[in-house]
């Protein structure tokens, strides 16, 4: 007798967010490709968003760390690329999305990033390396996140512009705001047709 759907074990949702794919020319891969090799290691409900390296996926594995692992060995032995890659699951991206400032507006004057830390990073402690230098920066750890904002006038000026050149930022991937609240929407979305 064949298995009812309600019996069915549920996939988990999660985004893998690859660090320097397709930025400044470096690193290209066709996220349709990305998508293809994604289902060739098994996962199941494969979707990319933007062209940045976004891979949102439902697997029944339920170990982000094992994920980033099955990841890596994928891209570095399927595109030849060295890539970091930090894994979140939908209830992570939610928590985080619940948790941003309220000045976190949008407006555009303002420029908002959330910095996705991998987990040899990941602790408040990381904020003792970083600074900020101006009045309208805004460093703020969240579990597994930088959140940072800056006035864009102020931007040439701030602590974090100078950040690309620290070892530490080797250990993260950048999403602005609007970037991670669709990310979660989307993934919101898969989750609710999960199966």
């Amino acid at each position: 007798m064949a298995k009812s759907v309600a019996n069915k074990p549920r996939l988990n949702v999660f985004v893998a967010l690859l660090r320097g794919v397709n930025v400044g020319g470096n690193n290209i891969i066709s996220m349709r490709e990305l998508k293809e090799r994604f289902e060739g290691i098994g996962f199941k409900q494969v979707s990319t968003y933007i062209n940045s390296g976004n891979v949102i996926f439902a697997t029944k594995e339920t170990d982000p760390r094992k994920l980033e692992v099955k990841i890596e060995k994928m891209l570095s032995k399927d595109f030849q690329l060295d890539s970091k890659v930090v894994v979140r699951s939908v209830g992570e991206m939610e928590r985080l999305v619940k948790s941003f400032p309220k000045s976190w507006t949008g407006d555009r004057d303002w420029r908002y990033n959330v910095m996705f830390l991998r987990h040899t990073i990941d602790s408040e402690a990381v904020l003792e390396e970083l600074t900020t230098t101006t009045e309208s920066e805004e460093l703020v750890y969240r579990p597994g996140t930088l959140l940072w904002s800056a006035h864009i006038k102020d931007i040439d000026r701030t602590g974090m512009n100078k950040m690309s050149s620290r070892k530490v930022f080797r250990e993260m991937t950048v999403r602005n705001l609007n970037t991670t609240k669709k990310l979660c929407e989307l993934m919101k979305k898969v989750e609710d047709g999960a199966g």
